[in-house]
């Protein structure tokens, strides 16, 4: 073990939060989760192998300051995963970005104010290298997004300046310990706690007819416990550093439903029109405009353009393998069955 202190959680009861809470539980590791309630109210994590005697959950909020100092108090290493991800928001400054910058500046203080801790592993995003895919280019660790804003993709936004601030707290403050970020793509995977998070939610959708065709888009797609095994490497590696592009494989909107169909669940809603072409992407184009503001953003800025990325670093230095995604996928759906988010297929 790196560590016979606690390490420190925050926003344990999210999707990828709670999947590293359990990676750590498995490794030995003692565990001081952060959550909004009292911790009664989430027995999915006090039920995981290991919290009886090694979980602590403690209450914390992102917008109070020194609200986590209780938290990090002793600890050597803090996972700041904490943060809102929502796309169709009333005030994207309030509900995203103000939630997302404060909440990290709150949580490195309270690790200056420790003196203990080593280094910070923080939950960034794709949506921190760019929120438009670029068929000429291939995206790595090293590119920043440097178009959206608060009119454009605000959830892209707001994970772009908080990790930007991260890094702007580093490089002035020069604290003891430093800054190690994850930014993984479209997260899937089982769920361990009964909420249903974004990006499975997405595949819900396509699953139940929210989308009208089959549009030309593709995502790259990681597994959760893939994406927690990656937080606890970045920990555990001394040479650890930096920024880590975490995704697997890519895939095409048309490859994903093809492979639902052809794995039992042809039964749902599944999009069967072909809009891929370039009639059908002027098509898509247009009706984004009839969809929530954010929505129609972010499909006119992916729709009809090939993401392509560089995962070589995550998997050189912290010698990390990807499930791969089409077993992911179909462990999703089931996934999304066991807890009521999608019917049984009908046979």
């Amino acid at each position: 073990m790196k560590t016979n202190k606690p390490v420190c959680i925050t926003g344990a009861s999210g999707f990828i939060a709670a999947h590293i809470v359990r990676e750590l539980l498995e490794r030995g590791y003692h565990v001081r989760g952060t959550v909004r309630k009292s911790p009664e109210n989430y027995p999915f994590l006090l039920a995981l192998p290991g919290a009886s005697e090694r979980l602590e959950l403690v209450r914390a909020d992102l917008l109070a300051d020194g609200s986590y100092d209780q938290a990090v108090e002793g600890c050597d290493y803090v996972m700041h995963t904490a943060s809102p991800y929502e796309i169709n928001v009333k005030n994207p400054q309030t509900d995203l970005v103000d939630p997302a910058v404060n909440g990290t500046e709150t949580i490195l203080e309270s690790c200056l104010k420790s003196g203990t801790v080593k280094r910070v592993i923080f939950t960034s995003s794709i949506a921190a290298i760019t929120d438009e895919p670029d068929s000429t280019k291939v995206f790595s660790e090293k590119d920043w997004n440097t178009m959206s804003s608060l009119d454009r993709n605000p959830y892209h936004f707001s994970k772009t300046v908080a990790e930007l601030a991260a890094w702007d707290f580093i490089m002035k403050k020069r604290p003891r310990f430093d800054l190690v970020t994850v930014n993984p793509f479209m997260v899937i995977g089982p769920s361990i706690g009964p909420s249903l998070n974004t990006s499975n939610q997405i595949i819900r959708d396509i699953m139940t007819g929210v989308y009208p065709g089959i549009m030309d888009l593709n995502w790259g797609f990681v597994d959760v416990r893939d994406v927690a095994r990656a937080h606890v490497l970045a920990m555990e590696t001394d040479t650890a550093s930096g920024r880590y592009l975490c995704s697997g494989e890519a895939m095409h909107m048309r490859e994903l439903v093809a492979l639902l169909k052809s794995s039992g669940f042809n039964s749902f809603a599944l999009p069967k029109i072909d809009l891929t072409g370039k009639v059908g992407t002027m098509l898509m184009k247009a009706l984004s405009f009839t969809q929530p503001k954010d929505t129609g953003i972010y499909i006119r800025t992916t729709i009809g353009r090939t993401m392509r990325y560089d995962n070589s670093k995550i998997r050189r230095e912290l010698g990390i393998s990807f499930m791969p995604v089409k077993e992911s996928l179909i462990e999703t759906v089931n996934d999304m069955i066991k807890w009521g988010h999608l019917p049984l297929p009908k046979h």
